[in-house]
């Protein structure tokens, strides 16, 4: 069974995918740190770089963009590599990859020029957003390129006669002759009114977009792409997931009226969860969540992996552990913890969102066989990760390199912060991670201990954090669940610790 739960927060969204009731992937979106991948923006130049023939573009989102003379000039690979996709219809693509090699930056970005750009990739760190300039709009079906007259089928549509239907309808459209279309995996299940309606819906967005953009004369956002729940919708409909979840009633309306548009290609089951018990709790993704913080996980047959980080890389060791057959064949044996460590870390990887350079080492084995066997299975947990890996071959000493698109920041980077006490050393999580806790445990403890009077206890600095905004806004829930809400402060408390307690009863509630 296949399934999206849907958790809502006031400051947070968590999106979890469980596949048979086991957790495969984790989003989780803070509001003041929304995602603009996909976005549009009217930006303006601020500085060239010439010896890396690349460019700052100020975008109006804090640290100012990034973008490359590659970005800049159109790039056919990159587009096939983006959206997944052949442009094989009935001309040739020549290579433009030297097209980068024969100009200047200078010869196409000015200081303080306008431009338009969009991100292709998150701001991670002290890193700005990375940027280009072959825009594209995308649609449920189809892809609209405003800036390429290239049009092609996703390679994922295998059937061939429905690759020769739409390649066919896709020349027929009336647009203009310098912007091109991507049909993308769900145009196959679409009829000819539902591909020509989206391409007018897309040539309409564009068109706004270039009435915003000549309106505007500061950075300026122009065009947003979809949010995660919207995005939790299609992938529901796409992948013909069985059931998506909500706990908020508002929410589980909104995806309701999204997905009626599509009631016609998957029944979906679209489900508003009532229970008084935590919905990630009941469905144990909140425990997933914890274990993929730590260094150390634990595999079935009592081997375990060790999960590092350097400056340039992540680094995952499979070790035996407590692993012991003594019947078993000793090669075997290794090679069974192998496997069940090359399926954990695909999921790992998905999970914590780790990205860039990765160096599995698994244990050593004897046999050419045995290693192809331990690299095809991890070759083939990797095949559903929406994230973009290129594995290499595993070495004699049992290394695979590999690398994972790095499309937002990790698990780690998202609910932790350095640590004050160790400067750095260590992570703790940020008192936004905390506040965010404290919500969860008030409805907890209110509706599931039937406590409605309690003092919060917490540490003096947490207490400063929430007295901005937060202390308000959970005096109000409680209010709204019928109780009473008080706070107290304890110095001797660790930053990252709080409880509850009862001011009728003076004892401490577990929530």
């Amino acid at each position: 069974m296949q399934e999206i739960l849907l958790n809502i927060e006031s400051k947070e969204i968590r999106y979890a995918h469980l596949q048979n009731g086991i957790l495969i992937d984790l989003i989780i979106e803070r509001k003041k740190e929304r995602q603009l991948t996909g976005n549009i923006y009217r930006g303006r130049v601020t500085n060239i770089l010439h010896n890396i023939q690349s460019a700052f573009i100020d975008i109006n989102e804090g640290d100012n963009g990034f973008i490359h003379i590659s970005d800049i000039i159109e790039n056919t690979k990159k587009f096939e590599q983006v959206f997944d996709m052949d442009f094989d219809l009935d001309y040739d693509i020549k290579d433009d990859s030297s097209k980068s090699q024969n100009q200047d930056i200078s010869q196409l970005l000015k200081i303080n020029q306008p431009v338009l750009v969009q991100v292709v990739k998150e701001p991670i760190g002290t890193k700005g957003a990375r940027l280009t300039s072959n825009v594209s709009i995308a649609g449920r079906y189809l892809v609209l390129l405003p800036n390429s007259s290239h049009r092609g089928v996703s390679r994922k549509i295998e059937d061939r006669q429905a690759r020769e239907r739409l390649k066919k309808l896709i020349r027929s459209f009336e647009m203009p002759q310098d912007m091109g279309l991507i049909c993308r995996t769900a145009s196959s299940l679409a009829t000819q009114e539902m591909l020509i309606n989206e391409a007018n819906d897309l040539l309409s967005t564009w068109q706004q977009i270039m009435e915003s953009f000549k309106q505007s004369d500061e950075p300026r956002l122009l065009y947003e792409e979809s949010g995660l729940i919207k995005r939790a919708v299609i992938t529901a409909i796409d992948k013909r997931f069985d059931r998506l979840m909500v706990d908020d009633y508002n929410t589980y309306q909104t995806c309701k009226r999204l997905c009626s548009r599509y009631s016609g290609e998957h029944p979906l089951r679209i489900e508003y969860y009532r229970d008084k018990t935590p919905m990630l709790e009941r469905f144990n993704v909140e425990k997933e969540i914890e274990k993929s913080l730590r260094r150390k996980i634990w595999l079935p047959s009592g081997g375990y992996l060790f999960f590092d980080r350097t400056e340039a890389m992540h680094t995952i060791d499979v070790n035996s552990g407590r692993s012991s057959n003594e019947n078993a064949d000793v090669e075997e044996s290794l090679v069974r913890i192998n496997l069940e460590a090359a399926e954990e870390i695909a999921r790992q990887l998905r999970i914590r969102n780790i990205g860039g350079l990765i160096i599995c080492d698994f244990i050593d084995m004897r046999f050419r066989k045995n290693q192809r066997r331990v690299l095809d299975k991890l070759k083939d947990c990797m095949k559903d990760d929406s994230a973009k890996c290129t594995i290499l071959g595993m070495s004699e000493f049992g290394l695979v390199e590999m690398t994972r698109q790095r499309n937002r920041g990790s698990l780690l980077q998202t609910l932790y912060t350095p640590c004050p006490y160790c400067s750095g050393g260590g992570m703790i999580k940020s008192h936004e991670s905390v506040s965010i806790e404290v919500e969860r445990s008030l409805k907890k403890a209110i509706t599931m201990h039937q406590c409605f009077a309690l003092r919060l206890v917490v540490h003096p600095e947490l207490d400063k954090y929430l007295q901005v905004i937060d202390k308000q806004h959970l005096i109000k829930m409680a209010e709204q669940l019928n109780a009473s809400l008080a706070f107290e402060k304890d110095d001797t408390l660790h930053l990252n610790d709080y409880y509850f307690l009862s001011v009728t009863s003076n004892k401490r509630i577990e929530a």
